[in-house]
């Protein structure tokens, strides 16, 4: 197979071993900085380090190839400035995405951008045994011939799971998954370091860390004033087979004590509701859904923002987006059914500032796939943690 795992190989930059603290905000700033680069002095200015440390450090990137100049700039006084800029082809991550009957994987440099895809039907309860398989076939299928030196793979599928040691639980509708060593599995069969998250997760990591901004998928339908900068609070809602919450507050994915936080579609809103593949009833995701089934998309955009809106009570977010297949077909019916719900209750609760904005969340249909990839580039760029 034509690709490298540089973290089993004695020559080449072994990229998980540079998760340095100062490091990471050197190279997450040359990230940020993009094609046009950031000067030694910048970097010193803005991380706090001194400009001897910053050197070393820079000094290092570029020996193993992950920064390079960018050219020269202009300098106040003395000579001019010699400007760095990450190097994007000098590693990759592997985002797949495994679906309740799909499954999504990509390939992206340290950015983050998409350089090949692969999306295939997948039956999530054909047994571990096949899904793997499936899975680590699609991987194999994307990454030869590329050449090129990967980091791992992030996976990203319903929950709940626990992120840490990389273990399902009873996944909603698949409880035969419960108690899974998915991540050891796939690592054995791959040769690669593999990190498991929920769906959710994955796609609210990949929003916090590269933005929310138009060159993923514009914010389509917004309503309210969205929060201009990085993301620092936001509920990212996943309506498609299922439904789910990824949690960003303080800048960080929010997985609890027991990585089980965001369960967001089991709340039960309704007590003699319809039954729950979780074993309730009345559950936002039972009504949701049901709706859905009978073309009331109408009805569930208002069951779902009765739920964000309990969501917008308890954490006090800043912005709630909207991702999945089913948003992904109704876009403009779940942004205004939303929104009217929060901006109904923000009227009651006598909020002066108005509701909490809501939009669809960008990164279109690869979104958790992508996401799943920040699951071992963010790191790198002390991103992602906890």
């Amino acid at each position: 197979m034509a690709y490298v795992n540089r973290t089993n190989t004695e020559s080449g930059v072994n990229l998980l071993a540079l998760r340095s603290h100062n490091a990471a905000l050197v190279l997450d700033l040359l990230r940020t900085a993009g094609e046009g680069g950031i000067s030694r002095l910048e970097l010193a200015e803005r991380t706090g380090l001194t400009p001897q440390a910053v050197s070393k450090i820079t000094a290092r990137l570029r020996a193993d190839g992950l920064a390079a100049e960018a050219g020269r700039r202009a300098s106040t006084g003395g000579k001019p400035r010699t400007v760095l800029r990450l190097v994007p082809e000098a590693g990759h991550a592997v985002g797949l995405h495994l679906d309740r009957d799909e499954v999504t994987v990509v390939l992206c440099d340290l950015t983050g951008a998409v350089v090949a895809e692969r999306r295939v039907p997948l039956d999530l309860g054909a047994g571990a045994e096949a899904v793997v398989e499936s899975a680590a076939r699609e991987v194999e299928a994307l990454l030869t011939g590329a050449g090129v030196s990967v980091l791992g793979v992030g996976v990203a599928l319903p929950g709940p799971l626990d992120h840490v040691r990389g273990v399902l639980h009873r996944v909603t509708g698949f409880p035969e998954w419960d108690g899974f060593p998915l991540r050891d599995a796939l690592a054995g069969r791959l040769g690669v370091p593999v990190v498991v998250d929920k769906d959710t997760n994955a796609a609210a990591l990949g929003i916090a860390v590269v933005g929310s901004g138009s060159g993923r998928g514009s914010g389509i339908g917004t309503t309210g004033d969205v929060p201009s900068g990085p993301l620092e609070s936001f509920a990212y809602l996943h309506l498609g087979t299922g439904l789910g919450a990824g949690l960003v507050i303080g800048g960080g994915v929010h997985r609890g004590a027991r990585t089980g936080a965001g369960e967001f579609g089991h709340q039960v809103i309704q007590l003699d509701g319809p039954p729950c593949g979780c074993g309730n009833r009345g559950c936002v995701e039972a009504l949701c859904l049901a709706a859905v089934d009978r073309g009331a998309v109408g009805e569930a955009a208002r069951v779902l923002g009765v739920g964000a809106a309990n969501l917008v009570g308890l954490l006090d977010i800043d912005l709630v987006l909207l991702g999945g297949r089913t948003v992904a077909a109704h876009q403009e019916a779940f942004v205004r059914g939303v929104g009217a719900v929060l901006e109904e209750r923000a009227r009651l609760e006598g909020v002066d500032d108005g509701a909490v904005p809501v939009r669809v969340a960008p990164g279109g249909a690869r979104g958790v796939a992508e996401g799943a990839a920040q699951l071992l580039l963010a790191p790198l760029f002390g991103r992602g943690e906890g």
